[in-house]
C-alpha cells in the first residue's frame, strides 16, 4: 500500500532525535482509525486502499481462512495487524498467515503486537509504492521469520513469489496456480480468481 510518511520527532532541543515508541503508545495511534507503521523511529500513516485493492485482498482472505481454519493450521490475519520486528519496526502487512506452532501455549491471540513477521505476507501492490519499499519490507519479512511472500500487481495481473529477499523464485500469471508450499501445505488459488471481472 501506498505510504505517506510522518515523521514523528522527540520533543528535545535536538531536533534530529527520533521519538522512542512503546508498544502502548503505538497501540494508541490505532483509535484514529488510520493505520500506521513504525520504520526506524518514524511514524509511517499507510494510505487508504482503492476498491480493486480492497476486493481483492478480501477474496484472498476468504480463500486462506477457508483452507486454514478448518484444518488449524494457523491463523489468517488483515492489514490492521501490526508486527514487532527484532529492530522495533512495527510492519503490516496487506494480509499475513501466523503458523499455529508459532502460537503454542497460547489460548487466544494478545491484543497487542506478535513478535516476529507472518510465515506468509502478502503485499497489493498501490501505485505510489516504490521499489525501494517493498525490497526494504521484503528484507525485514525475511529477517523476522517469513518464509513466503507474495506481492500482487492488481494492475498488470501478475504475482511475484519469494522464498528469499534477494529475489522473485517464480513470476505467477492468469494461468498459474498460487501455492503455499511449506508454509500452508495443499493450499492452491488460480491467479486467475483475483483478477476476474464482477460476476454480475
Amino acid at each position: 500500500m501506498s505510504a505517506i510518511a510522518k515523521t514523528a520527532t522527540a520533543t528535545t532541543s535536538d531536533r534530529s532525535s527520533k521519538k522512542i515508541w512503546t508498544d502502548e503508545e503505538f497501540m494508541a495511534l490505532s483509535q484514529s482509525d488510520r493505520r500506521y507503521e513504525l520504520v526506524n523511529g518514524e511514524i509511517i500513516e499507510m494510505g487508504n486502499s482503492g476498491a480493486k485493492h480492497g476486493y481483492l485482498c478480501s477474496l484472498l482472505i476468504m480463500a486462506l481462512m477457508n483452507y486454514t481454519l478448518p484444518q488449524q493450521l494457523g491463523v489468517v490475519l488483515d492489514s490492521s495487524t501490526a508486527f514487532k520486528m527484532k529492530n522495533g519496526n512495527k510492519r503490516s502487512p496487506d494480509i499475513s498467515f501466523f503458523a499455529k506452532e508459532r502460537l503454542e501455549g497460547l489460548e487466544e491471540l494478545p491484543t497487542g503486537f506478535l513478535e516476529g513477521s507472518p510465515d506468509l505476507a502478502i503485499e497489493v501492490l498501490s501505485p505510489n509504492n516504490t521499489v525501494e519499499e517493498i525490497h526494504d519490507k521484503l528484507v525485514e519479512y525475511f529477517e523476522n521469520g517469513t518464509r513466503l511472500v507474495w506481492v500482487i500487481h492488481p494492475s498488470e495481473h501478475y504475482v511475484l513469489v519469494y522464498l528469499s529477499a534477494q529475489e522473485p523464485d517464480c513470476l505467477l500469471k492468469s494461468g498459474d496456480c498460487l501455492d503455499g508450499k511449506n508454509v500452508i501445505p495443499g493450499f492452491s488459488l488460480p491467479v486467475s480468481e483475483l483478477f476476474q471481472k464482477l460476476p454480475f
